[in-house]
């Protein structure tokens, strides 16, 4: 039997549950943040397959593409990119009757997508682990105490709806998002709770070696090369901070090739190094420069990240962004970080 280790945060969906269950909804449309991650393609796949059941027309539709390692999620033939084809997206979204947002709580997430929805007349329903939540949704169930959408997916099925709705298609997609949300249960949001959620999906059908080997075991060779060029060119160490830095320009994106998804994971390799409790990742996108952060112990990244890059997530895991270039940012952040010294060496 599960035991929740923290209550649920906000929880007003009862009316949307009986709803469901007394087939009012026609249509639902799903959609989470650009360039979706394990955490936002599983939670919504597997709260296609759920809704399927009441609902006769759901869909899915990301913002942007993914990377190719979620490619074999179940129902991830159906999904339907808006900038490859924003006229069915629109029509989707045109005709639904509730629209499930998933895995972010700002509607600026979702890009051009964002202000249709914030249009559409059809309910919206929020289910996310982020702090901070914006005030759009109609129904929310959010906890920032989770580990990943995929377990407030689960938790809210199995509470309102009953276990017996966990099919094999679902636990696999669920499975697959906590998994990536906890770093192969190597974070610090993996908690006793994770655990037993995780042998409650694999009962239910989850292979965890096959999930594991498709999203971890498919290293390109351009990405390998990528990876290993960051390590021997590009790392750098700022030792008063006990800090890991990498940063990419354009240049060197294109002389690997880099996909969407092929930088995935490459901030994480610098919170292995010895004495490091912050990891940097810098990238110069085509539209701004990207920023991750990864951190250890009590060092808040999401409240860094807010501060000085236009950010949040997660303490130890979170994003930011900038409008100047790749120099500027990189120099910012030097700069900023030596603010933070006396913690990062008292960690």
């Amino acid at each position: 039997m599960l035991f929740r280790s923290y209550p649920m945060l906000i929880n007003n969906t009862s009316s949307l549950v009986q709803n469901i269950k007394d087939r009012k909804y026609r249509s639902a449309f799903i959609t989470t943040h650009h360039k979706p991650d394990g955490d936002a393609m599983g939670s919504t796949l597997g709260l296609y397959a759920f809704l399927k059941e009441f609902i006769a027309d759901v869909v899915v539709c990301t913002p942007t593409d993914y990377a190719e390692n979620l490619f074999w999620l179940p129902g991830q033939e159906h999904v339907v990119d808006f900038e490859q084809a924003p006229h069915q997206a629109i029509e989707k979204l045109a005709a639904a009757d509730l629209v499930f947002c998933l895995d972010f709580n700002r509607l600026s997430r979702i890009n051009q997508l964002g202000e249709l929805v914030k249009e559409s007349n059809a309910s919206k329903v929020m289910i996310d682990h982020h702090l901070e939540p914006d005030n759009f949704s109609d129904f929310t169930y959010w906890n920032h105490h989770a580990s990943s959408t995929c377990e407030l997916v689960y938790l809210w099925i199995k509470e309102a709806f009953g276990s017996s709705y966990i099919t094999k298609e679902i636990a696999t997609c669920l499975y697959t998002g906590l998994m990536t949300d906890t770093g192969n249960f190597q974070h610090n949001n993996t908690k006793p709770f994770t655990l037993r959620l995780a042998a409650d999906l694999m009962e239910f059908g989850a292979d965890h070696l096959e999930i594991h080997a498709n999203i971890y075991d498919v290293f390109t060779l351009n990405r390998t090369k990528l990876f290993g060029y960051c390590f021997y060119k590009k790392l750098e160490i700022i030792p008063e901070c006990r800090t890991a830095l990498i940063y990419l320009n354009r240049e060197e994106l294109q002389q690997f090739h880099v996909q969407t998804g092929d930088t995935e994971g490459l901030v994480n390799f610098g919170l292995g190094l010895k004495d490091i409790v912050l990891s940097v990742l810098i990238i110069d996108r085509t539209e701004r420069v990207k920023m991750s952060f990864r951190s250890k112990g009590n060092f808040a990244a999401n409240e860094f990240a807010a501060k000085y890059f236009e950010g949040g997530g997660h303490r130890n895991a979170a994003g930011g962004q900038s409008t100047e270039t790749l120099e500027q940012t990189v120099s910012k952040f030097k700069a900023s970080i030596q603010h933070y010294k006396e913690e990062l060496q008292a960690i």
